[in-house]
């Protein structure tokens, strides 16, 4: 089970069925909450008294899966550490070298639980690709678990291989050697509602066969994983470390989720889990059935939402839109002449928000199809159109993280004449030459200014920036002196805006835009 974002909070539940109905005059707002008519209290048909007779046949589709792997023992750990047996290890050279009497590497055997669910009578079984990748890392080089057995509710065990995975979904398909086998079908998570009931079944700290109930709390949630992914319907059913790979399930026993992270300051339940929309998980499970790999549109752009200090430093609404980070060249959006710096509004006639991401638009439209792209550009709307590519491989759009080597390459600034920008930014800056750029991993084409030093009160040090950051642009206008970023501070200011936005490069990694509040 994944966790993210370490979060409290106390739910209360209660109340008391309505006796009297309500009569509002003729075209008079009402309340939410008004019972117009008794009926309209009163639980809707179907409403379950118990769900026994539910559980009792869904259980047998849901799987226990457990896994080992192999992990390598660090160069000089002692196993005993911490028990009365440490002394004595280390009395007798315990702890001295990187692997045993042959001079291999030394490894223990590490388990792992979780759920999954079968999907036919032949022995495909769905989970979460972080369920079988080997050690802390789920990516696209993880290496898969030696292992898998999956045991079923009548403790039969199978040993099951992985037809496919794939690491954007977090999704697994596994196939065991069995047939008619009780299984479960998909359901049409598009008509889930929140306050819908659900009920989830898995294997919470390797308790198997475990049911709890809840309701959908929200759909189209966002964890901050960012990608076309982000987008889990979330539920206050019982969800606990082993129940990743699970279904979740509507009153018609169909899997309209599949469990996979929680929010939690313990590892424990605290009412919010989350779980991958059956809409997303049916599509990426059928082309690793049927042996091919998933393929996902692509537009070729980094992107970052739009917070309240970028949006106030474009004078733009906040939630409406993402800004383009970076354009990679040759692919779609580059052609289509799409830029750093633009404000994508609308693809394909949806528009972009926080439940419509960019990234879950383009993934889920065909590939080679032309798409209108409606952006805003130095405060201008205009439509672009784009033809989509094919998502890379994951692999290929890992990118490089730049170590930040300050060293002696930067004097200290800090004292002297005091310029706009410098006061108002609460940061103070000097131009970037080649033997500062080299000291930093700065990329020989970046142009700008370099942060020499951050008044940890102001501003700039409270949303991160750091000396030996290179500012190339303040509200997307490039600043190659002192004197450029003070000029663009001046008139954001004179023009009444409360932030200014800078694209920011550290070391090699991308540049990056964020939003600066003005200070004083």
């Amino acid at each position: 089970m994944r966790y993210v974002y370490a979060i409290t909070g106390v739910l209360l539940a209660g109340g008391t069925a309505a006796t009297l109905a309500f009569q509002a005059p003729l075209g008079a707002q009402v309340p939410q909450n008004a019972p117009t008519t008794i009926a309209a209290a009163a639980p809707r048909p179907g409403a379950p008294l118990s769900f026994a007779d539910l559980a009792a046949r869904l259980q047998p589709a849901v799987v226990n899966i457990s896994t080992t792997q192999q992990i390598p023992v660090a160069r000089g750990n002692n196993p005993f550490a911490g028990t009365p047996f440490e002394d004595f290890f280390r009395q007798f050279g315990g702890g001295q070298g990187s692997g045993n009497d042959n001079g291999k590497p030394v490894t223990r055997e590490a388990t792992s639980l979780g759920s999954g669910f079968i999907i036919s009578p032949d022995g495909y079984i769905v989970t979460n690709n972080h369920v079988v990748s080997g050690g802390r890392e789920t990516g696209p080089q993880a290496p898969v678990v030696s292992s898998i057995t999956v045991t079923l509710t009548d403790r039969k065990e199978y040993t099951a291989k992985v037809i496919g995975r794939d690491v954007a979904s977090d999704l697994a398909l596994l196939k065991i050697e069995a047939s008619n086998l009780p299984f479960v079908q998909f359901g049409d998570s598009t008509r889930t509602r929140v306050g819908d009931w659900v009920i989830a079944i898995g294997n919470p700290f390797a308790l198997g066969g475990t049911v709890t109930a809840g309701i959908v709390s929200a759909i189209h949630r966002s964890i901050g994983n960012t990608g076309a992914y982000d987008r889990y319907i979330q539920t206050d059913a019982a969800i606990n470390q082993g129940n990743s790979g699970g279904p979740m399930f509507d009153l018609n026993g169909n899997v309209v989720g599949i469990n996979t992270a929680i929010f939690s300051p313990t590892g424990g339940n605290v009412g919010i889990g989350f779980a991958i929309p059956a809409e997303q998980a049916k599509p990426v499970i059928d082309a690793l059935k049927s042996g091919g790999k998933v393929r996902r549109g692509y537009l070729g752009v980094g992107i970052q939402p739009m917070t309240d200090e970028i949006a106030g430093a474009l004078g733009l609404a906040k939630d409406r839109g993402e800004i383009v980070q970076r354009v990679e060249p040759g692919f779609a959006a580059a052609r289509a002449g799409i830029k750093q710096g633009d404000v994508i509004v609308k693809v394909n006639n949806r528009e972009v928000s926080p439940d419509e991401t960019l990234s879950y638009i383009v993934a889920n439209l065909p590939i080679g199809s032309n798409v209108p792209i409606e952006l805003i550009r130095d405060n201008k709307r205009m439509t672009v159109t784009a033809v989509v590519g094919e998502r890379p491989p994951e692999e290929q759009l890992a990118q490089a993280d730049g170590d930040d080597n300050l060293d002696d390459a930067l004097p200290d600034q800090g004292s002297g004449k005091q310029n706009s920008a410098t006061t108002t930014l609460g940061l103070a800056m000097q131009p970037l030459t080649p033997a500062i750029a080299r000291q930093l991993s700065i990329p020989a084409e970046v142009k700008g200014l370099v942060v020499s030093s951050v008044d940890q009160s102001g501003p700039a040090a409270q949303i991160g920036i750091q000396r030996g950051d290179v500012i190339i642009s303040i509200n997307q206008k490039p600043t190659l002196t002192v004197a450029d970023a003070a000029a663009v501070v001046s008139e954001a200011k004179r023009a009444g805006r409360n932030s200014v936005l800078l694209l920011i490069q550290r070391g090699s990694r991308p540049a990056t835009y964020v939003g600066v509040k003005l200070g004083n």
